[in-house]
């Protein structure tokens, strides 16, 4: 999987992630096929971050959620 490249299927798997990192219960309101793809590298950058870190504030989570909230209404 080349997640450099954009696709549907990168989207979910980055977004599943992310959850599953985070912990979220929710996220069904995030869906691939609301991520354009000229917002895709701050998806990106955003799953680089999250992947990187082994623990999470609560404002870092918060801070998170909003930039994933970010990407889905671009």
């Amino acid at each position: 999987m080349n997640l450099n490249v954009w696709s549907e299927t990168n989207v979910e798997y980055m977004f599943e992630e992310i959850k599953k990192k985070l912990r979220m219960a929710t996220g069904g309101s995030i869906k691939a096929s609301s991520v354009k793809e000229d917002v895709y590298e701050d998806l990106k950058d955003l799953y680089d971050l999250v992947m990187s870190k082994d623990n999470f504030s609560i404002s870092e989570i918060d801070a998170i959620t909003s930039e994933l909230g970010k990407i889905r209404k671009a």
